[in-house]
């Protein structure tokens, strides 16, 4: 990744690792679950070459950048502290956001808490998803899905953890990033992630062994806590944003998804994103995007088609 630097700085009372090219207007990538600020490379090359700022956190919790032991350490509010942070040390007053997964769903709070500092915002594969007031989310989603919903599994500080050392960080790695089984994924206690004999992975096309090999070993350091916390304080950040029931997010947006990606297949999803219903949340939303035979891992499966679709969106404001 030729040209990138690595910056270690100080945010919110954490060390961060950050990783950035170019000059210009800013655009914050924004990486998911279990990603790296690595899942962004070929935007970060492609979109400095373009005249802007790139720049990829690995988040709070992953890769180089501190973790914090308690789970009540990764509400929205410590995430979205940690960029704001971040973009105060860079001296950078606007960014342009673009997320992923895990990415998304903080940069949503990110536009909701702090709309002043977004200019505006690509999002892959998780759209905006309002609060309910009537009902927490894990409760919630193990009364639609049951107790072994992927989110529900999580819960359970340290259970996870160990399943992923029993099988191993490359073969969980690579089986989560192979996946391209539409609907909600399922963890069934007894291998819940699908390895054993017989059951070989094969790597993607748009991921070499050597890239793989990259998040292995930074996985292998940090673990997998800081990441699923995440999914644990869930029912925490429901309880600490009451305030912002009802609220939309006010800043533009372009929405962009794989028709094979399992948020996006999950039952409801596709009729609150064409519906009105995304909209409603959203007024400011400009653009859906379905892009054929894509899976979840987006902006690495497609990469040169999502460089595009940013830069036309991005070069607006």
């Amino acid at each position: 990744m030729e040209g990138i630097e690595h910056k270690m700085m100080s945010c919110n009372g954490i060390t961060m690792h950050v990783a950035e090219k170019g000059q210009g207007p800013a655009v914050l990538f924004l990486h998911g679950f279990p990603e790296l600020w690595y899942s962004w490379r070929y935007q970060i090359l492609g979109l400095s070459s373009l005249g802007y700022h790139a720049i990829a956190p690995d988040l709070r919790g992953y890769g180089d950048t501190e973790a914090p032991p308690s789970v009540s350490s990764y509400t929205c509010f410590h995430i979205v502290g940690d960029l704001i942070a971040l973009i105060d040390r860079l001296g950078v007053d606007q960014v342009f956001l673009v997320a992923n997964d895990w990415g998304a769903m903080i940069a949503w709070y990110f536009c909701l808490l702090r709309p002043d500092r977004v200019k505006a915002f690509v999002c892959l594969s998780v759209p905006f998803r309002p609060r309910d007031p009537k009902m927490k989310p894990v409760e919630s989603l193990k009364a639609f899905f049951g107790e072994d919903y992927y989110m529900c599994r999580f819960q359970e500080p340290g259970k996870v953890e160990a399943e992923i050392a029993q099988y191993g960080t490359a073969e969980v790695l690579k089986k989560i990033l192979a996946n391209r089984k539409s609907g909600p994924c399922f963890l069934p206690k007894e291998n819940p992630f699908g390895i054993g004999p017989g059951t070989a992975t094969t790597l993607p096309s748009w991921l070499s062994e050597e890239e793989l090999g990259y998040n292995v070993t930074k996985f292998d350091i940090s673990g997998f806590s800081g990441g699923l916390n995440y999914y644990r304080a869930l029912d925490l950040n429901w309880e600490l944003t009451a305030p912002w029931t009802g609220a939309q997010v006010k800043v533009p947006v372009k929405f962009i998804v794989g028709d094979l990606d399992m948020v996006y297949t999950t039952p409801g999803m596709t009729e609150y994103v064409h519906n009105g219903g995304f909209k409603k949340d959203v007024p400011l939303l400009e653009e859906v995007v379905v892009m054929e035979g894509v899976g979840h891992f987006i902006n690495q499966e497609r990469a040169e088609e999502i460089n595009s679709h940013i830069y036309d969106f991005i070069r607006k404001f």
